[in-house]
């Protein structure tokens, strides 16, 4: 019913930056929390940061100053600009969409990416 693909992730070194973008498409009649997790070797998946459909932005503690996120509500895109990467930050990245489908009901869906690897070198 409704994919979410991921990309932009890759291998940079400490301090560099990566910018990753998550596309929404398929039986989609509204858009509204997106949001990118992601999930280190042998932790827990956390949240990194999500925004609301109206642009207002919440971030983890860890990435608050280095990490950007937005949104394109016309495109179903959300992107995440990642600066002055560091070593921790060597995860999976995974997008979240809560999503309202076009078939008239009212409930909205939580929806999954397949994930992005990131890795920072030291």
């Amino acid at each position: 019913q409704v994919q979410l693909v991921e990309s932009g992730g890759g291998l940079v070194q400490s301090g560099g930056s990566l910018r990753l973008s998550c596309a929404a498409s398929g039986n989609i009649f509204n858009i509204y929390n997106m949001g990118w997790y992601r999930q280190a070797p042998g932790k827990q998946r956390e949240l990194v940061a999500d925004i609301t459909r109206g642009g207002r932005a919440n971030y983890a503690d860890s990435v608050k100053g280095r990490f950007t996120i937005s949104r394109d509500n016309a495109k179903n895109t959300v992107y995440l600009q990642m600066n002055n990467l560091k070593p921790e930050d060597t995860a999976v990245y995974y997008c979240n969409a809560d999503v309202r489908l076009r078939d008239g009901d009212v409930s909205t869906y939580d929806y999954w990416g397949q994930g992005t690897q990131v890795t920072v070198s030291s």
